[in-house]
């Protein structure tokens, strides 16, 4: 009595021995991307980061089953000896199956388990393990998730006994193809999470290397290419860019994230931004130091070369040659362009507006505008010096730097966004040849003479077309904008994150995650309209009895050209700062009231316990007071110490009266002291209110939020992935069965093209 069993999967024959064959990947090349800084840079030693091995993953083939022949079958059968029901088939070679039959084929939930120890539990179709199932290998490797024609084809979770790795996501005949997550160790601290392409990195991923580094951007083959962001957290340093085959190649910016001095406020990076080739800084870049000088022009190998500009901390332009990354001693001033009006820390850069104007006007459209700044010095030099110390404390070298958080912040308080340009449109007017991450970055910093150019090319933006016909057309302009807008508005701040000084700080800490969670939200243009945010708040279930859409929209339209016209501001775009408002408004709204509820009764039992002070101290002054009247009065034989208290003692001394009279006084001197210690602790309170009421709402209600939503948008996709994946094997079963039913009708006899058969027992044997 035989039967045979064959080709279980539509699949090749594979050769003896191959049962385990592994399909390895490859791993990354080692990307050289910290590179030598120069000698005028802080750092002077070499920069290459260790390369983060991700080992191998081992994937086992699933093997293809060929004539496999019945020895005996012990269990339910049908008519004509075929098994049907439940029922146990040991085959030649060792191999046994043990599960449901139907009409002598494998169908229904069953174990099969291979001589070599390969065992699938699972879901058949007519022979075919198809569903849900999954496999396990001797060496304790396992799969389980869907299988589609033996294959693994839908979604499901791979683990290699060997080394721990295992991959959970998205499967494509048989490989790891769509949304899919690799963690490379069992403590799940290397791992990559993203797309897959036939078994590659490909697409858009995140990778956590088991240094501790992290890479977030495009891959292609396996390696980092396109745009991403690679940060070597021991090395301080990040690169957003262009990478290519794994390295820098293309435009970027590196950027190396010194510690700070103490108290300093100095920017905290040495930054380059420009082009690289092959890893290297190659071609046109500008390299920004962290005491605000900056270098630019051309590279060559990671080294200045050629023609440079070099911008001192304070201003001043020199120009000259590099040679092997060393600045020749020809390092002068650059000729006058026009006549010297300006400094060269107050130069304007507005090469982009004089481009508008007829060549023999260009000179003198400059002059006069340099005419303008020059009446305003004085004014502009103060300006710039406010605003970049909002948000910080005393520095030691009394050194700040604008940021652009901080021009935004001058621009609003200067009502400039009224004129129908909003603070996102005038980022790309003062911008030219950057990202959307470096037009849109906050912490950007900004240097005087590129603040003055600023408000030159805002005022032509929003009143050159009112002044046309003004002789001097960029003087005209600017003169308008410092007298309507800057010089009656400036210093006067708005907004929630500056405005109270002394709670500044507290929201100033915050701003790097916000920053990360603006980026998550909007990926590409760093930029997201009124509109987006309302949605957002609403998926997010922030929105409540006290933060209502109505509350909310007032809170988006409070500094807005029309405030009570709610829905004006819908459709415009935001910047970093405006959304970051909208945070700390809505914490206000939101959190205020619980917070402050706990501080109430603390600040209750802390006044009841100044008062009780206070009578105390009341009382002792009178008791001390009747004391020495008592005893002036006995000294003159006044017998009835009453009488002491209600009349004047006829001996009292001028001097005895003196003491009296200062030791009665000595209570509102210390009211006074206390009325100033009280202004202090208000201080305080309001600043740990604030500080309560915004770590309440960021780090309990927001950010936990965003985190949530952005776990259940990845299993909402997955999850629809799989369904279409299970749609698919469901309708594969049906035409299965369909084309099963059709071969067999008629006849007992199995066809030899029929896949997947078992022949029928004959009794007689």
């Amino acid at each position: 009595m035989e039967t045979v069993l064959s080709d279980i999967v539509k699949r090749s024959k594979m050769a003896p021995g191959t049962e385990k064959k592994k399909t390895k990947i490859k791993t990354d090349k080692h990307v050289k991307s910290e590179q030598r800084e120069t000698a005028e840079e802080r750092q002077s030693a070499d920069l290459h980061p260790v390369s983060d091995e991700e080992g191998q993953t081992d994937i086992y083939q699933l093997p293809s089953l060929t004539c496999f022949i019945i020895q005996r079958y012990e269990g339910d059968t049908c008519e004509g000896g075929q098994p049907h029901g439940q029922g146990v088939a040991y085959f030649k070679g060792g191999h046994m199956y043990k599960g449901t039959f139907s009409r002598g084929l494998m169908d229904g939930h069953g174990v099969l388990t291979l001589t070599g120890g390969l065992k699938y539990e699972g879901d058949f179709v007519s022979n075919v393990p198809m569903g849900r199932g999954s496999y396990s290998w001797p060496d304790g490797s396992s799969y389980q998730g869907d299988v589609y024609y033996g294959i693994r084809h839908g979604t499901g979770t791979y683990t290699c006994g060997q080394t721990g790795v295992s991959y959970t996501g998205q499967w494509h005949q048989g490989q790891r193809h769509g949304k899919g997550t690799v963690f490379y160790n069992q403590e799940k601290t290397s791992w990559y999470e993203g797309d897959w392409l036939k078994n590659s990195r490909e697409g858009w991923g995140v990778r956590r290397y088991l240094s501790g580094n992290i890479y977030s951007g495009e891959w292609k083959n396996n390696q980092r290419h396109g745009e991403g962001t690679m940060s070597w957290i021991t090395l301080s340093q990040q690169f957003v860019g262009t990478w290519h085959n794994g390295v820098q190649h293309g435009r970027g910016t590196h950027s190396w994230i010194l510690r700070r001095v103490d108290g300093s406020q100095y920017f905290r990076t040495n930054q380059y931004t420009g082009d690289f080739v092959e890893g290297k800084r190659h071609g046109l870049g500008t390299f920004y130091y962290a005491g605000g000088a900056k270098y630019e022009q051309e590279w060559r190998n990671d080294k200045k070369y050629g023609k440079g500009r070099f911008t001192s901390e304070d201003g001043r332009v020199l120009v000259g040659e590099c040679l092997d990354d060393q600045m020749l001693s020809g390092f002068k001033a650059p000729p006058p362009s026009g006549s010297p009006v300006l400094g060269p820390d107050m130069s304007l850069n507005i090469d982009c507006l004089l481009e508008k104007f007829p060549e023999r006007k260009r000179c003198t459209e400059r002059q006069q505008v340099e005419f303008v700044v020059l009446r305003q010095n004085s004014e502009l030099r103060s300006i710039y010096s406010f605003y970049s110390r909002l948000g910080h404390t005393s520095s030691p070298d009394n050194t700040f730097l604008l940021s652009r958080l901080q021009l935004w912040r001058l621009l609003k308080d200067c009502h400039v966004h009224h004129h129908g340009v909003t603070l996102a449109q005038i980022d790309h007017l003062i911008t030219e040849d950057a990202s959307a991450a470096e037009v849109h970055s906050p912490f950007t910093p900004i240097l005087l003479n590129r603040l003055l150019s600023c408000l030159v090319v805002v005022a032509f933006h929003i009143y050159h077309q009112d002044l046309q016909s003004q002789k001097n057309l960029l003087a005209a302009c600017l003169s308008k904008l410092m007298t309507d807008n800057i010089l009656p508005h400036a210093k006067n701040v708005k907004g929630l994150v500056f405005r109270r000084p002394d709670c500044a700080a507290v929201s100033v800490s915050y701003l790097q995650t916000s920053w990360e969670v603006f980026e998550s939200l909007c990926r590409e243009e760093r930029t997201m309209s009124c509109r987006q945010l309302l949605w957002m708040f609403k998926d997010l279930h922030l929105l409540d009895d006290q933060l209502t859409t109505g509350r909310l929209l007032q809170i988006m339209a409070a500094e807005s050209p029309e405030p009570t016209n709610l829905s004006s501001c819908l459709d415009l775009q935001m910047t970093f700062l405006e959304f970051f408002e909208v945070l700390l408004g809505s914490a206000e709204v939101k959190c205020r009231q619980v917070v402050s509820e706990g501080d109430e009764k603390s600040s209750r039992d802390s006044e009841a316990r100044r008062d009780l002070h206070e009578v105390e101290a009341t009382e002792n002054t009178l008791q001390k007071t009747k004391r020495l009247s008592q005893s002036v009065a006995t000294m003159n034989g006044i017998s009835n110490p009453e009488s002491a208290e209600t009349s004047e003692p006829a001996g009292l001394s001028a001097e005895g009266q003196q003491d009296v009279q200062t030791t009665v006084r000595e209570k509102p001197q210390s009211a006074e002291s206390r009325g100033e210690g009280a202004g202090e602790q208000t201080r305080q309170l309001e600043v740990e209110l604030w500080r309560q009421t915004v770590h309440q709402f960021l780090d309990f209600c927001f950010f936990p939020a965003v985190e949530h939503h952005q776990l259940v948008s990845r299993n909402m996709t997955e999850e629809k992935l799989r369904q279409d994946a299970q749609r698919r094997i469901a309708l594969s079963k049906a035409q299965h069965r369909h084309r099963q039913r059709g071969h067999t009708e008629g006849s007992h006899t199995v066809h030899k093209q029929t896949t997947c058969v078992i022949e029928p027992f004959n009794k007689t044997e």
